[in-house]
This record gives structure tokens, C-alpha cells and sequence, in this order.
């Protein structure tokens, strides 16, 4: 994600950082080229004059703008709703570390130092879970992550499991029930606690839901082909009418709708590496500063901060 002030004046159009530009930079190379052409031949094609008018183009603009919005606020429906996901998954796991440490029938609360407390496993699982999701939704490993909260061996066998936070999940209901069991929490609480675990579960299961199902791509298809037919003929409707300024309106018109479509393309899929999209690292270390602190840690780790203006 792209943390920075909002660039003002002039500095609007010379901002990379962040912007789409670098992405379509040889789309609009071509299409200026094209244009620059048309221009010099004075829309001739060997001894035939191309004519047209400005009316299609109106027409079939009016159309692809349309389109590119529809197209665009479904992508940025996935990436809100992607963001809502990971602010339940923070909300929950404080939550349920608050629960851990005030609803178990314990004389003292939890503590990052003892080691041999049950409930300082339960809530680190916490924040196990939430790395395990990132990784997952990444496509990595989260065998680091989990063996620095978790241990060796938990780590090994979080990761043979094909989904490594489902497996988190079921360690820690099984914690629960074995509170339950030794009356250590009473059953009405234990239901609560429960459908918390059911929570962060779902979170899961919604990600992976707009991680696995993408926008249709015959809609990606054609509106990248309308968008290429549309930007190599209109200097042609242009060039009778505009003269030498065709490259320069033909330019601003394909920078318009390849930005569009290529910044669709990005948040489609919100949960990668790319500028634009969710930082999750960011998140992870968030949930994992706020849980430690339920436990009493003295020593927390740092919020991440941009790095040239991007947050991962």
C-alpha cells in the first residue's frame, strides 16, 4: 500500500511513486507512436484516406467508461472488502486474548514469561493464526513466523497441514474444551469463546473466497481489446479536425483508459505485494502488538512503517 501525503500543484504530474504510469508506460508509447504516425500521413494509409468522424468515438467511449467503472468498482469492492475482513480479524483476536485472560478461572493472569502456562500457547495461536493467514493468502511459508511463536515443533506440524491456520484453529478449540473439561471455564463462555474461533474461521474462509474466484476474465478480455481498438483509431477520427495536437489528446485519452484498467487488474487480487494493495505485514504486526500486550510483554515489537512511501 502507498502511504504518503497527497502530492499537490505541479508535483501531480511527475509523481511515479505509486502511480499506474510505469505499468502502461509501452501501451502508451504505442498508441503515441500510432498517433504520431496517423498525424504525419494526415490519416493515409498508402494512397487511401481513412476518414472518420468523432461521432463512434463518442459512442464507444461513452460505453468503455462505463464499463471500465463497472469493471473498476467491482475490483474495489473485493479490495474494501478484503480490508473489512482483516479489521474483524484484528477485532477478534484482541477479543479473544481479552477473554483468555479474564474469563478463565485462573488466580493470576497469563504471562508472556511463563512458558508453562496453557493460556500463553492459546494466545499466541492467536497471532499464529494471523501470520498463517497472510502467508496463505501470499502463497509463502509461514514456518518462521509460527516457529518464533509457537516453537519447533508446533511450527512443523501447523505446516505439514494443507491449510495451516485451520490447523491453529482446531489446537486451540481443543485448548477450550479442555478448559471446559477441568472446570476451568464454564460452559455458557465456552460457547462465546467458541463462535470467536467460528469468527476467525470465517475471516479465513472469505479471503480465500476472493483470492480463488476473480473477476470473470472475458470481462478483463474485452475491455482490454475495446481499450486497444478504441486508442489505435482514434487518431483517425482526430488528426482532420485536431491536426498536430492528435498524439498529445490521444495520449491523455489511453493514459485515462489503461490506467483504469490496469488499476482494476491491481486491486483486484488485494492481498499480494504489488503497491496497491493490502498491507498485510503491517496488520499481522498490529494484531501481534496488541495481543502481546494482553499477555504483559514488556519488550513489543515495533509498528512497521513505510518504506519510500510503501507499506507491505
Amino acid at each position: 500500500m502507498i502511504v504518503r501525503d497527497r502530492p499537490t500543484g505541479l508535483q501531480l504530474f511527475y509523481v511515479l511513486r505509486g502511480s499506474v504510469l510505469p505499468h502502461i508506460a509501452w501501451e502508451l508509447v504505442t498508441c503515441t507512436a500510432v498517433a504520431v504516425l496517423v498525424t504525419l500521413t494526415h490519416g493515409f494509409v498508402y494512397q487511401w484516406k481513412i476518414t472518420l468522424t468523432t461521432v463512434p468515438f463518442s459512442l464507444i467511449g461513452l460505453a468503455l467508461a462505463i464499463f471500465l467503472g463497472f469493471r473498476n468498482n467491482a475490483a474495489y469492492d473485493r479490495y474494501w472488502e478484503a480490508r473489512k475482513l482483516w479489521g474483524e480479524l484484528a477485532a477478534r483476536s484482541r477479543s479473544f486474548a481479552r477473554q483468555v485472560q479474564s474469563v478463565l478461572h485462573f488466580e493470576d493472569p497469563a504471562s508472556i514469561d511463563d512458558l508453562g502456562d496453557p493460556r500463553r500457547t492459546l494466545v499466541l495461536r492467536t497471532i499464529a493464526f494471523a501470520h498463517a493467514l497472510r502467508h496463505q493468502l501470499r502463497c509463502s511459508s509461514p514456518r518462521a513466523d509460527l516457529e518464533r511463536l509457537l516453537g519447533a515443533e508446533e511450527a512443523r506440524a501447523a505446516t505439514a497441514s494443507r491449510l495451516p491456520g485451520d490447523w491453529l484453529l482446531r489446537r486451540m478449540g481443543e485448548q477450550l474444551g479442555a478448559f471446559l473439561r477441568a472446570r476451568r471455564l464454564d460452559a455458557p463462555v465456552a460457547a462465546d469463546m467458541d463462535q470467536g474461533l467460528t469468527a476467525l474461521a470465517q475471516v479465513a474462509a472469505n479471503c480465500e473466497r476472493i483470492k480463488h474466484t476473480p473477476i470473470p476474465f472475458p470481462y478483463t478480455l474485452l475491455l482490454h481489446r475495446t481499450a486497444w481498438l478504441y486508442c489505435f483509431l482514434l487518431p483517425f477520427g482526430l488528426v482532420d479536425t485536431v491536426g498536430f495536437m492528435t498524439p498529445f489528446v490521444v495520449v491523455i485519452v489511453a493514459y485515462t483508459f489503461f490506467g483504469l484498467d490496469a488499476l482494476g487488474d491491481e486491486i483486484e487480487e488485494p492481498f499480494g505485494l504489488a503497491n496497491n494493495h493490502l498491507p498485510l505485514d503491517a496488520l499481522c504486526r498490529e494484531i501481534e502488538i496488541d495481543v502481546l500486550e494482553t499477555l504483559g510483554a514488556r519488550e513489543l515489537p515495533p509498528p512497521l512503517k513505510p518504506v519510500n512511501g510503501r507499506l507491505t
